[in-house]
């Protein structure tokens, strides 16, 4: 029984063990920590994106930075999980370490999120970067904590479009009765409908085959989304409408980022902020480049007026008022006091 019993607990310290790939850690005569840890990050995006352009220099600089202490494993294409919610939660849960998602499915975790997720918020990129790098941005990462979750950076997937098959866009009337996918996060969902489409999430790792089978008529994503994707090859018309502009973001798991010595916490923060500076120059470069490339695979494509987008924009009093009260107005009237620094 004695031996049973030892074997036993044997397997329970075995498996305990395997949640985490970190190795024991050391000290060295300088007093500075000499274990090695590993860094899996987990997200949708291919390899062309640029959010995974800039992982790989994510990865090049806090491997050689930490002289070999930090090893980093790229996971793109979703090939751990098919949805940012799914890779955001097996983050919470410890099952990888980090994740680069979509800001919109944290209102799930979180229900300030979704100041950033209001329609027609931001004027101009500038003016998102003010409010995502500033007080506003900075509140919310450190809450990010409580669910424990350790918000870096906010970094960029851009300006958010809409596509579909029948037709351009040119009003709301356009999108009346339209099946349409959107964001998991319910503004986004709330906003389509109020558009008058029929709005409902999906997963964005199945959404090429659910548009291609027809169960949805329609999408909105930003512009690299829709090329790196191949949704051209089942959209027929794009319109530029700048409806909501779309933030990504790194995230850690908290437990483990506390692990790390103070050394590699700092290093993890430098790197991160990095990180955005070159990523958010590229999704820019990426938007003007890969909208030609759109343009070139047939997509026809149109930009609301002025006039248009007031009409949009006059139709989503509903959303303001039905999330205003519960997002806190402090936290909206900082983000559009963003579009006046």
């Amino acid at each position: 029984m004695k031996k049973l019993f030892a074997l036993l607990l044997i397997i329970v310290l075995a498996l305990s063990a395997c949640g985490r790939p970190t190795e024991t850690v050391t000290t060295s005569s300088t007093g500075k920590s000499e274990g090695s840890y590993t860094i899996r990050i987990a997200y949708l995006v291919s390899e062309e994106q640029s959010s995974h352009i800039a992982a790989k220099t994510f990865k090049e600089k806090l491997e050689k930075e930490s002289d070999g202490r930090l090893k980093v494993e790229l996971y793109p294409n979703g090939q751990l999980y098919a949805s940012d919610r799914e890779a955001i939660e097996a983050v919470q849960l410890g099952n990888i370490e980090m994740t680069i998602p979509a800001v919109a499915p944290l209102a799930s975790f979180n229900k300030k999120f979704m100041v950033f997720d209001l329609p027609f918020l931001f004027n101009d990129n500038d003016a998102a970067y003010r409010a995502l790098d500033g007080a506003l941005g900075e509140q919310l990462l450190g809450e990010l904590e409580n669910n424990d979750l350790k918000g870096l950076v906010f970094a960029e997937n851009g300006f958010r479009h809409m596509s579909n098959n029948n037709g351009p866009i040119h009003g709301v009337a356009d999108l009346k009765g339209l099946k349409y996918r959107t964001l998991e996060n319910p503004v986004h969902t709330d906003t389509f409908k109020a558009f008058g489409a029929n709005a409902s999430p999906f997963a964005f790792g199945e959404l090429y085959t659910a548009l291609q089978q027809k169960t949805y008529d329609a999408m909105e994503s930003p512009i690299s989304l829709y090329y790196t994707n191949k949704f051209y090859e089942v959209q027929d018309y794009l319109t530029i409408t700048s409806h909501v502009y779309a933030a990504t973001i790194l995230l850690m798991n908290n437990d483990f980022f506390n692990t790390l010595p103070e050394d590699l916490q700092q290093l993890v923060v430098k790197t991160s902020e990095e990180y955005r500076t070159e990523q958010r120059k590229l999704a820019q470069k990426q938007d003007v480049d890969f909208l030609n490339k759109l343009k070139e695979s047939g997509m026809e494509v149109n930009e609301l007026t002025t006039e248009e987008r007031e009409e949009f924009r006059a139709a989503t009093k509903t959303v303001y008022d039905k999330y205003v009260s519960e997002i806190g107005e402090d936290l909206v009237k900082m983000a559009e006091d963003a579009n006046n620094q």
